[in-house]
Parts: C-alpha cells; structure tokens; sequence
C-alpha cells in the first residue's frame, strides 16, 4: 500500500496512522471496502471526481457544497490517506499543495482537470523513491545504541520540515524499531561482555528483516505498472466521496466483483474476509453466519490479524504485511486447523483456532447462539454479532437474524427461563429491517424507528405483527462497537422501557447507505438490482431516529447502566470521524406509547457494587489507569539509548495502538482475575443444543470455549446479578 510500517519486527513499537473505523448499515446491499485493487488512470479519475459530486447532489441524505471549505477537507484527506504516517511529504510539500490548491480543487473538480492530480502524482513517485533510497542506505550502516539521540512525539506526528529532517525522521524510525527488537529478547541478567555479544549479533538481522519490510512497502506501489498513479486516483475519488460523510465511498467495479466473488458459497471455508487498513494492516471485515469464524464468537469485525499457523506450521506474523499476503497464507486446500491471533478492538491479545466447513446459507441452526445461565434464576443468553440477512435466498424473511433469535428463544423458554440476555457488543449492525423484525419480537405493536431522506419526509418503521415471543426481564449488552442497526433495536428497547440496555455508549451511526452507479443518468429502482457500470459509489442516503425523534448520530445510545470497559481509554466513534454528519432531533411519533418506565435506581446500585467490588473489575480499573499513564508518558520525548533499559519503549501516533507487550500483561492480569470473580452461575446448554453436541465431537470443543468465555465474563456476571433482580420482582 505504500505505508512504512515498522510492525511485526516488535512487538513494542507500533507507528500506524489514525485508522478509522468504518462502520456501517446497508438496507438490502452489501458493504465493500474502499481501498483496494484498481485499475484507475488519472483521466478517469477526474471524470470520477465530478460524477461524484453529482451523484452526491442528487442522492445524498444531506448533500454539502463544493466549494472552498470542500476544496480545503478534500485536500487534508488527500494527504492524509497517501501518507498517514507522514515520512513520504515534508512540510513544505504541505504548504505548496496548500498554497496552491487549498482553495481551488472544487474548481478542479467542475471541470473534470487533471492539473493537481498529475501534479500529486510527480511529487508522490518522487518522495516514494526518495524514502526508498534513504531506507536502503540505513540498512547498510549498523546502528550505535549508545548515542544520546531524542525522538519526541511532536516529531513524529509532524511532517519534516525538509528532506534533511526527513531523513533524520525516517533513521530515527528505523533505529527504534531495530533497538526496541532488539530488547525483545536481551539478556538482562548477563554481564556487560555477554550483552554487548548479543547485540552485536543479533542486530543485522533485525536491521535487515526492518529496512527490507519498509522497502517492500515502498515498493508495493512504485514498482507496478501506473502503480502510483492508479493509488493517487482512487485515494483521490473515495477522498471526495468521504468529505459528504465517513460512510459515503467510491470503488470501481473490480472491487465489487472480488467482494462478491469472497461472499460466494464455498464447498470449505472459514467464515470470514480481510480488508486493509492505511497502515497496510489486516482486518476481519465480514463474518459469514453460521461459518466456523461466527460460531467461534471469538471474533468480530475490526479484529486485526496478527499472526496466522497452521497446525504444525510455524507461526507467521502479518500484521504489517496486507491482505495478500494474508490471504495467500490462509487460502488453498488445507484441511487442518489454523491458528489466528487478533488484536480485539480493545487492545486485548486473543487467539482463536478455526477448521473449515462446509455451510449452508439457508441452514439457521449455527448462525445464532444461545445458552443458559443457571444461578439464583435460570437466564437465557443470545449472541447477536451481526443482523444478517440472505438477500438472494431469503424466502418471507425465514433466513434472517430476528427468525433465528425467535427460534432460539423459543428454544430457552422450553427451559423454563426467568430472564434473556441478548449481547450486542461488537455487533457493527447490518440490516435494519432485521432490527425492526427483531424489536417486533419483543413488543406487542407499533413504531421502533423513524427514517428522513433527502425529501425530508419523516417515515416511520413499524412492527406490523400483534403480540411478542417474549415478554419477560430483557438486558441488551452494547459497547462502542455496537453501531447501526444494534443501536436501532438498543434505542427502540430503550424508548419503550421494554428492557435495560446495559455497557458502554455506543459507537454513534445512525444512517444507512446504499450502492448505485457512477452515472448520472441511473434512475433509482427498487425492485430491481442496480445495472453494470465502470464504477459505483456508496452513499448515504437516509437518516436514521429512534421513535422517540432523538438520534444515535455521533451521540450513540447511552445505557441505563453504565459497566466500565477497556474501550473508554482508546474507543473511536463516529464523533471522531471527519466530515461527520450532525443531525438534528425531530418530532417522536405520536403513536408512541412506551411501558411504564423501569425503576433503575436499584439495578444501578447492585451493577454499581459489582463494578466495586469484583476481582475483575478491580483489575480493570488498574489497567485502565496504567493505560491513562502510557498516554501521558507517550507525551514525553523517547531517549533511543535507554530503550534496552526499559526505561521508555512505547510511542505512539495518537495512541491508536496500546503497546502490546503492557497489553499482554494486562490480558494476564485480567485472566487471572476472572477466576478469582465470583461464580453466580453454571453455563449449560438447551436440550436441543445437547442432541446436536452429542452427534459432534468439533462443535462439542468449540461450544465448551464458549462455556468458558461466558463463564468468566466480567460484564455477563454483572447484568445477571441485575436480571436477576429483575426477575425476582
């Protein structure tokens, strides 16, 4: 991708961009990622540039003008995605573009120029070449790790002010990525001789393994074909696109075709597709219901993958090296199982092993999980990861998430239970028609949400069926993943008082895209799919409220009850994003009639008391205030010479990544705690559940993973204290 990345050579040292996370909700389409292969050329890209914003004026929920303040976000973002981490354009690169551009690429793009595009794409070849010389040059020298040299924060948030600070910049870089691997493993204990040995001897590898993965990043773009002048095209066109909001994207059809290609029904599979992030990292970005990944509800979307083995194959590391890579390593026909570790969204390390199966999209069994909590009251547990639906199959909405949670409540209510949990967090939404059916499941009739297109008329979604499958004590888990659809049914639970939501706020989307040509003569029809066309653009197009005319938007869902977690030290929302879209609260429905509202207070203070006084949680707050003083030690320059005595290893761009060695510190810590927590309840399964485990031996291993997980859960033994109370009533 043409990123620097010092990753995968240490574990402590991790310079990546501001990656921000997209999620997003699509009514009957799919999500695609926006970066990705193309075969873009500049004339094209400014024929794009203007369909764009045509497309954005005639389409868009909330369409902005193209002018100079467009013109300005445009350029940032430009820069920005070409080189996130700042090593490539100097200052004065920055001020010249500015200078110049600023102000007219709205011009730029009216008129379809090419001017700035082909004036970007000299000067980015020219500084890709530059950094690659530098690199290699550093490579050839060793590095003397008793120099007293100082590398602050500022400096490396910064662009260099010329090539000669560049460089510098860039050395410094380097030099902390070979030392901070170098004390990875060094020998504390060994005398002064025996250290300097090590170092002496393990330093070239390091040194070499670090300027190779920079020159193979650099390379990645410069050595192909057009290859910066396609990368320059399509950042420009999905930058425009991004400056009407975060969730609006451009793509051309390759990308498309290779999304749906991925999707396909596979005779084996794992369940799960990578996309990649600025810094060239992988991330899960699609997780197939009921494959081998959704069952294991170990992993979600934003998960990044760290390293990949195979069953009796050395462990890989990947976490800098893009989806290709990736992917060459996890396709083939192998039948064994396989290894991933992923960093989880709140900086936790986890690994989770895998085997592929063969699934059957029309077969709901596997695709939503349930079990029973057996204490003081017998509590249902339903994880919800994702509201999918089967586009193509779906036959009367049999094969979507609100059919298959109803045949899995059903299900627990044979057990006779005293309460459900339904668990949300990291639940990126999906489709709202899903979350309409499913809060239907839970009141009798009536509104659950609002929907304003760019026509500013307000529609309200309905539950068109009378009566409820469940009417019991209801807790919704949410957390800063949960966006989307899952803040759609959180909001309507919430509003209704039908049940208390319980966790952290949630991440703030509250509009819904769809995907159409890049043509300005498409005329929207809904019964029909969208035609073939060179490229396409998803935009946003409606805006979503809760039945209560309060909005989700860059606010979120705000719990009734509030339960600490790792995501209020380094969680993004969609507040944080650029160009995010503001809404405004509008009238609630008047046929909104909500319960009588819920007694809280005592619910609070028994959550409260478990927040105080559980070994888990007690351990939490030790890590979240060892994570607030990581933050405030990044803001302090690095002396390089002191790395090997540990005294200051860690620095961060904007604290987008904890260090990960703290963090598995941390994980450990939290383990041990969650043994020592108290144990209100038994896991079991449903009688249903059992007859399948027993015919199964590889669904038996994973569904006792998933007795463990919940069984040491921190916040599942806290809102089962709370159900319970509520179910005592």
């Amino acid at each position: 991708m043409g990123v620097f990345i010092l990753k995968g050579f240490s574990k402590r040292l991790l310079w990546t961009a501001n990656n921000s996370i997209k999620i997003v909700s699509l009514v009957a389409v799919v999500l695609l990622s926006h970066v990705g292969k193309a075969q873009l050329p500049i004339k094209d890209a400014a024929k794009n540039a203007y369909l764009i914003v045509r497309m954005a004026a005639n389409f868009h929920v909330q369409p902005r003008e193209v002018d100079d303040q467009f013109s300005d976000d445009l350029l940032r973002a430009v820069v920005k995605k070409l080189d996130p981490q700042r090593i490539y354009f100097t200052k004065n690169d920055v001020a010249s573009l500015t200078t110049q551009y600023a102000a007219k690429l709205d011009n730029e793009i009216m008129s379809s120029s090419t001017v700035f595009l082909e004036k970007l794409v000299q000067l980015y070849t020219q500084r890709l070449k530059q950094a690659d010389s530098m690199v290699e040059n550093m490579g050839k020298k060793t590095f003397n790790f008793s120099l007293k040299e100082v590398y602050s924060v500022a400096e490396d948030t910064a662009f260099a002010e010329g090539i000669e600070q560049l460089n510098t910049k860039l050395y410094k870089k380097i030099k902390l990525a070979v030392v901070a691997s170098v004390a990875e493993s060094y020998p504390r204990k060994a005398t002064a001789l025996q250290q300097k040995k090590y170092t002496d001897s393990i330093e070239p590898i390091l040194r070499k393994g670090i300027v190779n993965n920079a020159l193979r990043s650099f390379r990645s773009v410069s050595e192909k074909e057009l290859g910066v002048e396609k990368k320059v095209a399509l950042v420009y066109c999905d930058a425009i696109a991004n400056c009407f909001d975060p969730h609006t994207n451009f793509f051309p059809p390759e990308e498309k075709e290779d999304f749906e290609r991925q999707l396909g029904k596979k005779p084996l599979i794992f369940g799960f597709r990578l996309a990649e992030t600025e810094d060239s990292s992988s991330i899960i970005d699609h997780l197939v219901p009921g494959s081998p990944a959704y069952k294991s509800g170990q992993l979600n979307k934003e998960d990044k993958i760290i390293s990949i083995q195979w069953e009796g194959k050395p462990k890989i590391m990947v976490a800098d090296k893009g989806v290709d890579y990736a992917n060459s390593l996890i396709e083939g026909d192998h039948s064994g199982k396989l290894t991933l570790t992923v960093k989880k969204s709140d900086g936790t390390i986890r690994q989770v092993v895998l085997q592929k199966e063969k699934v059957d999209n029309g077969e709901d069994d596997d695709r939503v999980k349930s079990f029973l909590l057996k204490g003081a009251k017998s509590i249902g547990y339903i994880s919800l990861p994702a509201f999918y639906i089967d586009w193509e199959t779906n036959n009367n909405d049999v094969n979507g998430c609100a059919n298959d949670v109803a045949k899995e409540i059903l299900k627990l209510k044979k057990e006779n239970i005293d309460g459900l949990i339904i668990d949300l967090r990291f639940n990126g939404g999906g489709s709202v028609k899903e979350a309409i059916d499913l809060a239907g499941i839970f009141i009798d009739a009536g509104p659950v949400a609002l929907v304003k297109g760019r026509e500013g008329k307000t529609i309200s979604l309905k539950d068109g069926n009378r009566g409820t499958i469940y009417d019991g004590p209801l807790v919704v888990m949410v957390n800063g993943y949960s966006a989307s659809a899952s803040e759609m049914f959180a909001g309507t639970m919430q509003d209704y008082h039908r049940a208390i939501i319980a966790g952290t706020p949630t991440f703030g989307k509250a509009t819904g895209q769809k995907i159409i040509p890049l043509d300005t003569n498409y005329i929207e029809n809904k019964s029909a799919a969208p035609p073939k066309a060179n490229s396409y653009i998803k935009l946003t197009d409606f805006k979503l409220y809760r039945v209560s005319g309060q909005t989700a938007q860059a606010k979120g869902v705000v719990p009734d009850i509030i339960l600490p977690d790792m995501l209020s030290v380094k969680a993004k929302r969609e507040s944080n994003e650029p160009c995010v879209l503001q809404v405004q609260p509008i009238e609630a429905n008047k046929y909104y009639q909500p319960n009588a509202p819920i007694n809280l207070t005592p619910l609070q203070a028994i959550a409260a008391s478990e927040v105080d006084s559980a070994a888990a949680f007690v351990a939490l707050r030790k890590a979240l205030a060892q994570l607030t003083l990581a933050k405030q030690k990044k803001a302090k320059p690095l002396l390089l010479s002191e790395v090997l005595a540990q005294k200051n290893i860690s620095m961060e761009e904007d604290d987008d990544e904890d260090d990960e060695e703290m963090m598995s510190e941390i994980d450990s810590s939290l383990e041990m705690a969650k043994e020592k927590s108290e144990a209100y309840y038994s896991v079991e399964n449903h009688s249903y559940e059992n007859k399948k485990l027993q015919a199964n031996s590889e669904l038996l291993e994973m569904n006792s993973e998933w007795k463990t997980v919940l069984r040491k859960d921190p916040y599942i033994k806290a809102v089962f204290r709370v159900i319970v109370a509520m179910a005592a009533k």
